[in-house]
């Protein structure tokens, strides 16, 4: 599976954000990710006012919006502030929060931190009640016989996705259109595997310090095999 990553040099604004941060008096100040379906996230500065993020992406986000905007009043993870859907393209306008991805420069110099503040948010996402979710299962999950502990999760914890404040400490959840109900262990694989990817080798006891748990090797296997025969769009 591919990994996302910041957009190379000379990478081109998609028109649907520069309209719509036109219309809106904003500015685009950069883009700042691109994912590996192709999508771009772009942050839309203007004096006096916050920042904004728009994600445009070649495939539907409709499903992110609804969940992102379920998910904000129970779980620290941005505000919608605008969706419109294009002729074969999409556009999710959300707030920013306080922080930074946990695989900016600033984390990769202090991975074990990283690793902790992705484990402490994962802890707080898993603590919902999973019977109040209105989305089913984690697609690429699918049914599972046997379940461990059933819990609302963000289905793409890779480490990109946990934002991470100043102080070390977790801010806040983005990327949240795989968001269901899967047993926790799909979201603890992933999001350990994933401090490899992005660290190197070596930090995964201060991501399970800070969630709580004690790795489970076989379920690990389980979740990890499952999301490498994924489709990717």
């Amino acid at each position: 599976m591919a990994l996302a990553s910041s957009p190379p040099p000379g990478t081109p604004v998609p028109p649907l954000i520069t309209d719509w941060a036109a219309r809106r008096g904003r500015d685009v100040a950069e883009l700042v990710w691109r994912n590996e379906l192709g999508g771009v996230t772009a942050r839309l500065v203007a004096d006096g006012t916050g920042d904004l993020f728009a994600k445009w992406s070649p495939v539907d986000l409709e499903p992110e919006a609804e969940r992102m905007s379920w998910l904000s009043g129970r779980h620290p993870s941005p505000r919608v502030f605008d969706f419109e859907e294009g002729d074969g393209e999409w556009l999710l306008v959300t707030g920013a929060l306080t922080g930074t991805s946990a695989v900016s420069d600033r984390w990769k110099a202090e991975p074990d931190r990283a690793a902790a503040a992705i484990g402490e948010g994962l802890a707080r996402l898993h603590s919902l009640d999973p019977s109040i979710s209105m989305f089913g299962a984690v697609d690429w999950v699918g049914d599972v016989d046997d379940i461990d502990l059933l819990v609302i999760a963000h289905g793409d914890a890779c480490a990109p996705n946990t934002i991470v404040g100043d102080d070390g400490s977790f801010v806040g959840h983005v990327d949240l259109g795989s968001l269901g109900v899967a047993d926790r262990w799909a979201d603890l694989a992933i999001a350990s595997w994933s401090l490899e990817w992005n660290f190197g080798p070596g930090h995964e006891q201060a991501f399970w310090d800070a969630y709580g748990i004690a790795p489970d090797p076989e379920r690990i296997a389980q979740y990890r095999a499952l999301w490498g025969d994924a489709p990717t769009s």
